[in-house]
């Protein structure tokens, strides 16, 4: 009995020192990620294909209010708008890599000839490098962020079917899906395939909660989208854009906006 009795004198000092190890663990889990200058959340504008749009009329639009940023670009795409796209960057936008060729299911009628299901991962990452190396030709800037086409991360089909997830995440400090369902957490996040959320078509009453749902726990938002105009399909309003611009560079609101490449290291480096 005496040696039950001294055993369990040991024990107890284990077992506060083991919940007061987990309760400090949970604390941490549950503190919100610390961004610059003490701002509640993070917000990044990020849009595809390198539409035309972009540079004749969204770009300006952005450049007023000071905030830049991230354009995934199709190299053949670049080249309608060359010096357009040279003053994007120059005036301090970030340059993606949306691939080569924008290979998609085959499920599409218009990318069956370039379906993801005749890819393997060593065509996936021939077509990234390419893209790449075009990229840094045409715009002495090399793509260190990824937005999947069509928001598909797979090669191949049925039994051989892959993931290139991995692929990205070694090209990459960072891959973006496309109609994802809420933001990034950035103590959580999987930096090769971040949510990305449709702005397309939104008025910003309808972007409003996500930023204020995101702000009050601490998230990363980032919205994407393509073309930039007040209609047409698969455009963002610039008239949504003007009033996010405006909330997200009032203080009140504790808003760090920013390309997704600039908060990614943050991100990484805070951790």
């Amino acid at each position: 009995m005496k040696r039950l009795f001294k055993n369990f004198r040991v024990l107890l000092p284990l077992a506060g020192i083991m919940l007061l190890n987990q309760l400090t663990f949970a604390q941490k889990s549950a503190s919100p990620f610390s961004w610059p200058e003490g701002k509640k959340v993070a917000i990044s504008l990020s849009f595809d294909d390198a539409r035309e749009s972009q540079v004749i009329v969204g770009t300006t639009l952005l450049d007023a209010y000071g905030v830049k940023a991230t354009f995934f670009v199709v190299p053949s795409s670049v080249e309608k708008q060359l010096e357009g796209w040279k003053k994007a960057v120059a005036s301090g936008h970030e340059i993606g890599n949306h691939s080569l060729t924008h290979p998609c299911t085959g499920n599409f009628s218009w990318s069956r000839d370039n379906a993801l299901e005749d890819y393997t991962l060593k065509k996936m990452r021939a077509n990234l490098q390419e893209c790449n190396k075009q990229i840094e030709a045409l715009l002495s800037v090399k793509a260190e962020v990824f937005a999947y086409p069509c928001g598909q991360k797979f090669v191949g089909s049925g039994t051989h079917t892959k993931s290139y997830v991995p692929l990205v995440a070694d090209m990459f400090i960072l891959g973006r899906g496309w109609k994802d369902e809420a933001p990034n957490d950035p103590l959580y996040g999987n930096f090769a395939q971040l949510t990305g959320m449709e702005m397309d078509g939104k008025n910003f009453d309808e972007i409003l909660p996500l930023i204020k749902d995101a702000s009050e726990k601490g998230l990363w938002l980032v919205l994407a989208g393509h073309e930039m105009g007040e209609s047409g399909e698969q455009t963002t309003r610039l008239s949504m854009l003007r009033k996010l611009c405006e909330y997200a560079k009032d203080p009140a609101n504790g808003i760090w906006i920013a390309p997704m490449g600039t908060v990614a290291k943050y991100i990484k480096n805070g951790k």
